[in-house]
């Protein structure tokens, strides 16, 4: 036999013994080898995100970072970056490369460790759905047969897309679409070509190949990609030299927010977790859709923290955040001060220095380089150079205490010196000294019609602290809780017109072995006062007598109405002034009852649930207010086709608001909070007053409604209002419950001292309430009051609240409930008092008022 049929015979005996093995190790693989059928309905793990209901990014959850895209949704250059790195004959293999498969195993046999890769794209993908990472050949001939399999299942189309798709780039980055994002901040459409270059140089070693944990590592990696391509024709000569010369320029970018809504998103996420668990809630790729508006949010978060830094401003400085070095004065005869100065940073050492140094929300660190007579040059972290002019200065008096505040600066160098480490902001396009506030607050917007949340602020800063005081901080309320009071002694036969004594109350008590002596703030008693009046002037022992001539039983039971806790509520008269706690959400509930003429709304912040699919999973089904639909319904008739009637109407009443008050009480109240703003009698007869929310009137709303709110040594502030479209709380504390927010003499706007001003709720809340419904109202055209049936109007006097046949600024007309007006005219003398504890009409002299 010659030599050639002798080496035919071996070769065939070798690929039949070959063909043998494979079959026979297939055989014995065969059940460990998991189903490629599941890729058919394969579920990449996709982030949760979470959108406003007007579709602007709040936030996204999830510890894998994946945006999937379809395969045409992806560059054509991008795609063949990765073909040429990965796999250049990717679409006329079967799954398998022999040629990367016979190199393979020319290493194992020379070294015996399995060292080459040579996986195709197809090889990939079967180990990162199905198989571990590790180097053994065992999981290399896995690979092989799933290659096959998948092969055989799915078109190369399929193959390539789920694959981009699913591939680990680094920084938890699976997919192009998530490193797009995540390393350059960017779409995939909007990537050069230097930038495809380094994902697609990323699935060798994506944790030591990233840009951001190595510039240089990826700078190489890129440039061989690059040269792939330019070997395989994706790109020309011209195109691979620019894209060679581009420096590498990556850091690490957080999905594209576009709203800041942080303790919405906590809220969300609490809420998708409680409801589908965390696997479901973090990787199904929900898109979960809230009622929040952006542009509300908007305005919301900047009059919080504006209403802070003003809060702040008028408390004074309390120093610098460190110093980058020391600086000596040594005269400051000249106009100009002089400074010595130990151990100055040049200017790359400050760099380092800012570098190393934290922001928050707007504030932005720097360091005083310079101090002129009334301005300093400062150096922000980044390396621009800016002056804050007197104006951003001048409000810096030294913080003292909460009650002081030093003397009013007179030069810059009273302030700072060189060396400094501050924090400055941007105000009106000027440059500001600033601090990271001490004092809390919160803001939430509701639709009163429906209770979906519209913008929710629950701190100045959720980097800082990730309590939501909206939701979380039960704080007194304050003279808030007066409308609620004033709301039960309506239901008790009392009406706006009824006079009440305002004066100091004086009551032993014999517990306590002292007389309770509450009073108003100010301490200013008016005597005989309508109860119109003596809401919008938040007469505390008003409040008090009207308690007492309620009953705290009856008083509490109408509370609970509203949706306050009867836990919450205390069983003494110190409820009257608001010693009652509740958080800001449970306050803006309960005033939504009286902007919706009587319903108790649920306020909710997720409105739908969509999966990965695009299918809707979940759709809120929020109790509207709404009175033409309160109708009964009918009783359950014998008839199949009348329970059926029945039932429906029964699921439908199931989404109306429960009403818990009449609509003539929710009216009365609602009206007389417009007072508050708008006040009453005759300027120009001298008989003219203000209520407590009288800045307001700034907005020029005749159908705003509102109630300031301050506790005992003004620890909590607090102010409501609304309209019929919309209901806004706003509170101003500190988180330590036992802190005063004291007083101020210093008006930082005008740069000088007034009368000392005690923090209260007009000064420190309303403000808040003020800067967000001046941006947002615009969007609500005004409504005038629909009077509900049941309420009537008659022309009262209004000193005694009788009948008054006079027109003149002696009289007004007054709303009523139906059958609950004056029967009897004024006629001068003693008017008739209500006092309240009894409820009795008693005649009076004036003496025994006061």
């Amino acid at each position: 036999m010659s030599w050639f049929k002798k080496l035919l015979i071996v070769l065939t005996l070798g690929f039949l013994l070959s063909v043998g093995a494979i079959l026979v190790t297939y055989l014995l693989l065969k059940d460990e080898l998991p189903d490629v059928a599941t890729l058919k309905d394969v579920r990449l793990q996709t982030p949760m995100q979470v959108f406003t209901a007007d579709g602007e990014l709040i936030s996204q959850f999830g510890e894998q970072r994946r945006t999937p895209l379809k395969l045409d949704e992806m560059p054509p250059l991008l795609i063949q970056a990765f073909l040429a790195t990965e796999d250049t004959r990717f679409y006329e293999h079967p799954g398998i490369d022999i040629i990367g498969i016979m190199r393979a195993a020319s290493v194992v046999a020379t070294s015996g460790e399995l060292s080459q890769g040579a996986s195709t794209i197809t090889q990939q993908l079967a180990r990162n759905f199905f198989l571990s990472r590790e180097k053994k050949l065992m999981r290399k001939i896995k690979e092989i047969f799933l290659a096959f399999h998948i092969e055989q299942l799915l078109s190369k189309d399929e193959i390539l897309e789920l694959y981009l798709n699913k591939i680990e780039l680094g920084q938890r980055a699976f997919g192009v679409g998530a490193a797009a994002q995540v390393y350059f901040g960017k779409t995939v459409h909007e990537l050069t070509v230097d930038e495809m270059a380094i994902i697609a140089g990323l699935p060798k070693a994506p944790s030591i190949l990233n840009p951001v944990r190595s510039a240089s590592n990826a700078r190489a990696r890129r440039n061989v990609v690059l040269g792939r391509m330019l070997d395989t024709g994706a790109i020309d000569k011209a195109t691979y030299d620019a894209a060679i010369a581009a420096p590498v320029t990556s850091r690490l970018h957080g999905a594209q927010i576009t709203a800041s809504a942080p303790y919405i998103a906590e809220m969300v996420r609490q809420q998708m977790v409680e409801r589908f668990g965390e696997e479901m809630a973090y990787s199904d790729g929900f898109r979960v859709y809230t009622t929040v508006n952006s542009q509300q949010q908007a305005a919301a978060r900047r009059a919080l923290q504006q209403n802070i830094y003003d809060y702040d401003d008028r408390h004074g400085y309390r120093g610098p955040v460190a110093l980058a070095w020391q600086a000596r004065l040594l005269s400051n005869d000249g106009e100009k001060p002089e400074f010595s100065e130990s151990g100055r940073l040049d200017g790359h050492e400050l760099q380092q220095y800012l570098d190393q140094q934290q922001g928050i929300e707007d504030l932005i660190p720097a360091v005083v380089t310079t101090v002129a007579q009334q301005s300093v040059e400062v150096m922000l972290k980044g390396g621009q150079q800016i002056t804050i002019e007197w104006d951003g200065l001048k409000w810096a008096r030294s913080f003292i205490t909460d009650e002081r505040q030093g003397a009013a600066p007179k030069t810059a160098a009273a302030i700072l010196a060189p060396g400094m480490h501050i924090l400055v902001r941007q105000q009106d396009d000027k440059w500001r000294l600033s601090q990271i506030p001490t004092v809390s607050s919160a803001l939430v917007a509701l639709d009163p019609q429906n209770g979906a949340i519209r913008a929710l602020v629950g701190g100045f800063s959720f980097a800082q602290s990730q309590f939501n005081r909206v939701t979380q901080a039960k704080r007194q309320v304050g003279s808030n809780i007066k409308p609620f009071i004033y709301s039960a002694a309506l239901e008790q036969g009392y009406t706006l017109a009824s006079i009440m004594n305002d004066a100091p109350i004086h009551q032993w008590d014999n517990s306590a072995g002292i007389a309770w002596r509450p009073r108003n703030s100010p301490a200013v008693y008016d005597g005989p006062i309508r109860i119109r009046e003596a809401l919008a002037k938040s007469k505390n022992v008003v409040s008090i007598r009207l308690l007492r001539g309620v009953g705290l039983d009856a008083s509490i039971a109408q509370l609970q109405k509203f949706g306050f806790a009867a836990s919450d509520l205390p069983r003494n008269e110190t409820l009257a002034l608001g010693s009652a706690s509740s958080t800001p959400l449970e306050v803006v509930t309960g005033y939504a009852v009286f902007a919706n003429g009587g319903f108790l709304v649920q306020p909710y912040v997720v409105d739908k649930v969509f999966n990965a699919e695009n299918q809707l999973i979940y759709q809120h089904q929020p109790a509207i207010a709404c009175d033409s639909c309160q109708a009964p319904v009918a009783t359950l008739a014998a008839t199949d086709s009348e329970t059926a009637m029945a039932e429906e109407a029964l699921d439908k009443a199931a989404h109306y608001a429960p009403r818990v008050i009449s609509a003539q009480n929710a009216f009365l109240i609602a009206d007389a909070l417009k007072s508050s703003v708008w006040g009453g009698g005759d300027w120009k007869q001298g008989t003219g007053w203000n209520g407590t929310a009288w800045q307001a009137q700034s907005l020029r709303r005749r159908d705003i409604s509102g109630k300031t709110g301050t506790t005992n040594d003004s620890k909590d502030t607090w102010f409501s209002g609304f309209t019929p479209q919309l209901v806004v709380t706003s509170w101003v504390g500190f988180d330590d419950a036992n802190r005063s927010l004291g007083r101020a003499t210093w008006n930082a706007n005008l740069g000088r001292e007034q009368s000392a001003g005690t923090e209260a709720g007009a000064r420190t809340a309303l403000p808040a309430w003020l800067s967000f419904m001046r941006e947002v109202l615009p969007a609500y055209p005004q409504q005038n009051s629909v009077t509900p049936i049941g309420i009537s109007s008659v022309r009262i006097d209004l000193a005694s609240g009788l009948l008054s046949r006079r027109n003149d600024y002696t009289s007004a007309f007054e709303f009523f409930k139906l059958g609950s007006e004056p029967t009897q005219y004024v006629s001068g003398g003693i008017p008739q008092i209500q006092f309240g504890d009894d409820k009795q009409d008693k005649t009076a002299d004036l003496d025994e008022l006061f």
